[in-house]
This record gives structure tokens, C-alpha cells and sequence, in this order.
């Protein structure tokens, strides 16, 4: 029996100004996975930092916090059967030159930073990603 799971999703700002969001979104939704909540937002450095929590002192982070932080994105909980392993699938590699052709980044992105999207990579991600972004009451 497979377990349902949530799993937190960012569609980033290059997606958005590219006009991208449907497609990506019909992706998840033709695998099966419901979108449990849904959020246009920007985010501010401080807020980036908190997400990215273990990546801040990192050389490679300060581009990263510039980039998400640089127009909205979508944030949104994913649920169903493996949600976490079949939207890491779906989503490809994470640098879009290795992604697979298929894959969302291996369709519509040629960046490791400005990769399209985010996904938790594990429970404990997912669960510390929701709180984080939507509350502890979704």
C-alpha cells in the first residue's frame, strides 16, 4: 500500500515571468498529485534565508537569495502516493542541462540556479518547508 504524503512545491520567478505555471501545474496534476494549497507570493532575504537555512554560508547562495527573492513565485503543498518521490521525478535533475528530456527542468530550463522549481527531498523537509511557508495547520 503506498502512503500519501504532502510535499512543499516552488514554482520560481524565472517560471512565472516565463508564463509557466499552468504547464508545470498540469504536470503534477496529470501524475495524480492534488494541489492541497496554492500561493502567489514574493518573498523578502530574510525569508529566503529561513528556507534555504542550510545553504547560507555557501559561496553559491548569495546569487540564489538574489534570484528567488527577485519576483513572485508559487508556493503550494502537493499530496498523493509518494508525493515527494514522484515530484522529485517529475521535476528532473537540478541543473537543467542534466535534466532528463521530459523532465520539467529538462524541458524548460539551462540553469542549475534559475531551475524553474523546488521541491522538499525528504519528509522531514516537507514538513519543516509547509510550516515554514504555510503554517502548522494545513
Amino acid at each position: 500500500m503506498s502512503a500519501t504524503q504532502q510535499t512543499l512545491v516552488l514554482i520560481k520567478p524565472d517560471a512565472v515571468r516565463r508564463g509557466l505555471v499552468g504547464e508545470i501545474l498540469r504536470r503534477y496534476e496529470a501524475k495524480g498529485l492534488r494541489p492541497e494549497a496554492l500561493e502567489l507570493r514574493t518573498i523578502d532575504a530574510a525569508f529566503a534565508d529561513r528556507h534555504y537555512s542550510e545553504h547560507v554560508d555557501k559561496a553559491w547562495y548569495p546569487p540564489l537569495r538574489d534570484f528567488v527573492t527577485s519576483g513572485p513565485l508559487v508556493a503550494m503543498i502537493l499530496s498523493g502516493d509518494r508525493a515527494i518521490e514522484a515530484v522529485r521525478s517529475l521535476n528532473g535533475a537540478t541543473d537543467g542541462i542534466a535534466a532528463a528530456p521530459g523532465s520539467i527542468r529538462g524541458d524548460f530550463c539551462l540553469s542549475n540556479r534559475e531551475n524553474v522549481v523546488h521541491a522538499s527531498d525528504s519528509p522531514e523537509s516537507a514538513a519543516r518547508e509547509i510550516a515554514l511557508w504555510f503554517g502548522s495547520d494545513v
